[in-house]
């Protein structure tokens, strides 16, 4: 597996303050960092290393693969920190993994701008069971999304090959409360997988008929706003339409507003996490330290939600006693 060492610039992100949070990162002369692991919370843990970094004698190596790759690095000690878009499974606990939150993220259904019939997604929603039935190939034509729409065109289902959390999150989500559909399940149903979210951007940008799912921050542009290739799908929750206060969906920040608001069911959005072995060392513990007190105060600039006040406390606590 093809693994991404490219560490993504932020600059779009912080705007005035990103060059004094960069000019840290080649200043440091301390301890290095090392994390790896999700894609999902990549961009917010870059933007907190730089930020960090301009302030502390300290620099990061931060490197993707997904979040199992994040997990097995960590526990065989060949990294500092883990990245993990979703909750530590049991099995990774006993093994002595520990984790504490550090913010929600969302991922969400995308097609192509040029959808044939992104005018009735738009105006009408998606159900789950709909989206469901696209993933699980029950519905193969955009002409059957819809009764009353005449089109003619195949669908394009692409899925994630890597170790996704964002993918298994999505799979929870398309089963409804009593069911789940396992990753192995989907990649086995779709037209093409990909790994991690630049590439499912690249190919539903390259396919008008293609469907898939992404991180909000893959969908949206840098500033928040719909200018690329992707639209998101908007999630018509109770079967009667989209009603105006699920219509949340023309940028970003309406979008992390209407999640913070419990308006966007969780899944598909979810807990994101921090994992080390057994506990957070020296700097490592510093640092996820200031991630769940001064670092929350910048996480809606890259495109996350901050956790509840009442959800700190406990992971702060947490933290401590382990130390």
């Amino acid at each position: 597996m093809e693994r991404d060492y490219s560490r993504r610039s932020v600059l779009g992100l912080l705007g005035s303050g990103s060059v004094a949070a960069l000019a840290g990162c080649t200043s440091g002369s301390g301890t290095t960092i090392d994390i790896s692991g999700g894609v999902g919370p990549r961009m917010a843990v870059e933007n907190w290393a730089d930020i960090y970094e301009s302030e502390h004698d300290v620099t990061f190596d931060i490197n993707g693969g997904g979040t199992g790759v994040g997990v097995s690095e960590v526990l065989e000690d060949q990294v500092d920190i883990a990245m993990m878009g979703r909750d530590p499974f049991d099995e990774e606990i006993d093994r002595g993994l520990f984790a504490v939150p550090m913010l929600i993220d969302t991922v969400v259904g995308s097609i192509n701008e040029a959808n044939p019939i992104i005018d009735e997604i738009q105006e009408r929603g998606m159900t789950r069971e709909t989206l469901e039935a696209i993933f699980t190939r029950e519905i193969e034509n955009w002409g059957e999304v819809y009764d009353d729409v005449d089109v003619d065109e195949e669908i394009v289902v692409y899925g994630r090959s890597d170790t996704s959390a964002a993918y298994k999150q999505w799979g929870d989500f398309l089963g409804g409360e009593d069911d789940a559909h396992s990753e192995n399940e989907l990649e086995g149903l779709s037209d093409g997988n990909h790994d991690g979210d630049s590439a499912v951007q690249q190919a539903i940008a390259n396919e008008e008929n293609a469907i898939s799912l992404n991180n909000i921050n893959y969908v949206y542009d840098d500033s928040g706003e719909l200018e690329g290739a992707l639209r998101p799908v908007p999630l018509d929750q109770d079967g009667t339409g989209l009603s105006e206060e699920e219509d949340f969906y023309d940028d970003r920040e309406q979008f992390l507003d209407a999640v913070e608001a419990g308006k966007y069911p969780f899944p598909p959005a979810r807990e994101m996490f921090l994992a080390a072995n057994d506990q957070f060392d020296d700097e490592a513990y510093d640092f996820v330290e200031w991630v769940l007190t001064e670092g929350q105060e910048h996480v809606r600039e890259s495109g996350y939600v901050p956790l509840e006040e009442d959800r700190l406390e406990e992971a702060q606590q947490r933290l401590e006693e382990a130390h």
